[in-house]
């Protein structure tokens, strides 16, 4: 069982960054679900943006989401940009 979404926050190029409940920060990309299903809507920027973290999925106002498992499998850990 994956560890559980607490936050989540939209990025530039259909992307979110997630933060589980272990600490661990993790970038999915909706962009290949753009076309498919309840999904096309997304492709709007505000609409993208109005998403949300809620009991471990992410979702939007018009119930589009996605499973904490396809979150988890097909995201990859976020490597913060640091000054150095």
């Amino acid at each position: 069982m994956p560890p559980v979404i607490v936050e989540v926050e939209p990025l530039e190029n259909f992307s979110l960054l997630l933060t589980f409940n272990n600490g661990e920060r993790r970038v999915f990309s909706v962009a290949p679900y753009l076309d498919k299903g309840i999904f096309p809507e997304l492709r709007e920027a505000g609409y993208f943006r109005t998403v949300r973290a809620e009991n471990g999925f992410v979702s939007w106002p018009h119930e589009q989401d996605f499973s904490p498992d396809t979150l988890y499998l097909k995201s990859e850990p976020y490597l913060s940009r640091k000054a150095g």
